[in-house]
């Protein structure tokens, strides 16, 4: 490992990412330990503070590694791709800066992706009304009046996917009234990618498992604290899926059986939709070494 690491130039930004329960920060942990390297979280909900059994931040496995981008924001704050971004860039060059290796590590592909790839056309804002009223639309209908606007040759549409059609007709819309956005995005070029890929039994009884240790650690409990601190049930839901089935489990909609099962059932298509977007990385160019 230390003369791997002497070959590995400074800038290398080195990645892991992997469904829900796959042990990515374990193998990250491992990996800054060699490397010398500090961690950056890719993870969507790990930036907020007070939410740590829900999202699995799981800090005691770092073991004194340096990580960024956890506890950075108050629940209620609302965090996207632009923001992270920004956030990732800063803790980037404060870690070449300290000449320790980078370690991205999460499941939020996007973010990932956003990070290496330009996407100027994820600042387009999202105009809610317009996706209601497109979502009404048949596949065959979307396709039709995309087809009619034309398609930029570097704007890729994924047209079998009901949601992302209504995302790029969105786009393209805007694109009519506002064709001056900017192309100009840093993007890391330097990279390599490692995936965690469990067999299907094995990735299913892990996701179980953590959920039952979650639920034993207080999951109920840290979703009861965020209420009494003022953050509202909207809200709550709006964080992901441990967060919306324990506030529907708390409003009495759900009881603990069905709270339990749903929630089961729910992270595992979350952790199927993670690696069909994991496999989109792949054909948009991103090569991810699978372990």
């Amino acid at each position: 490992m230390n003369q791997a690491k002497e070959k590995l130039s400074p800038d290398l930004l080195l990645i892991i990412l992997g469904p829900t329960a796959s042990g990515k920060t374990k193998l990250a942990v491992e990996l800054a330990r060699q490397t010398d390297g500090e961690i950056i979280s890719a993870d969507s909900r790990q930036v907020y503070r007070n939410m740590d059994i829900g999202t699995g931040k799981d800090l005691e496995e770092y073991r004194g590694i340096p990580h960024h981008l956890i506890n950075i924001k108050n629940p209620g704050e609302k965090y996207n791709v632009d923001c992270f971004r920004t956030d990732f860039f800063q803790a980037y060059d404060f870690i070449i800066g300290q000449q320790k290796r980078p370690i991205l590590c999460g499941g939020s592909g996007s973010y990932i992706q956003t990070v290496l790839q330009e996407r100027p056309y994820t600042q387009i804002p999202k105009n809610n009304d317009l996706q209601r009223e497109l979502t009404s639309l048949s596949k065959a209908e979307l396709i039709t009046q995309i087809q009619h606007i034309g398609i930029p040759k570097d704007f890729k549409v994924d047209f079998d996917n009901h949601k992302r059609l209504v995302r790029a007709l969105e786009i393209l819309l805007y694109l009519q009234h506002h064709p001056e956005i900017s192309h100009a995005q840093r993007v890391i070029d330097n990279y390599l990618v490692f995936g965690i890929k469990s067999h299907l039994e094995q990735q299913r009884a892990s996701i179980t498992n953590r959920l039952r240790e979650r639920l034993q650690q207080g999951l109920i409990e840290e979703v009861e604290n965020l209420m009494k601190m003022g953050v509202s049930q909207t809200d709550l839901i709006y964080y992901g899926l441990e967060y919306k089935y324990a506030t529907l489990y708390l409003q009495g909609s759900l009881t603990y059986p069905e709270f339990f099962s749903k929630l089961n059932t729910e992270i595992h298509r979350y952790a199927k939709r993670q690696m069909t977007y994991f496999r989109k990385m792949e054909k948009d160019g991103i090569q991810i070494n699978w372990l």
